[in-house]
């Protein structure tokens, strides 16, 4: 009886065996394209990609504005009561802002 079981197995195996040899095949060939096309989906950015992350650059650079120009003003109410430390680092704040301004986009005016 033992011996009738692996006679059947092996005849199921030899029947299933070149479907899976086929599709192996297939894999193999078909590989060299999938990577090839993942690749170039990793490569490229989509226009949406770019603008979303030309926006996100923006908008963190607009935060940073905000955060200097809250610590100048800080710093100029602390050097006008005349903390010398505090003007200096005024003078620093303020000369990081303007270099800052240029990168923002302009706003339109709504003549």
């Amino acid at each position: 009886m033992g011996h009738a079981i692996r006679l059947i197995v092996a005849g199921s195996a030899a029947i299933a065996l070149p479907g899976c040899l086929a599709k192996t095949a297939v894999d193999v060939v078909t590989l060299p394209v999938k990577v090839a096309s993942s690749g170039v989906d990793l490569a490229t950015t989509s226009q949406a990609e770019a603008d979303q992350k030309r926006g996100r650059e923006v908008r963190q650079r607009e935060e940073r504005l905000g955060r200097l120009q809250r610590d100048y003003n800080r710093q100029i109410d602390r050097c006008g009561e005349g903390d010398r430390n505090a003007c200096d680092q005024a003078r620093e704040t303020y000369a990081e802002m303007q270099a800052l301004i240029p990168s923002l986009p302009v706003e339109p005016s709504d003549d």
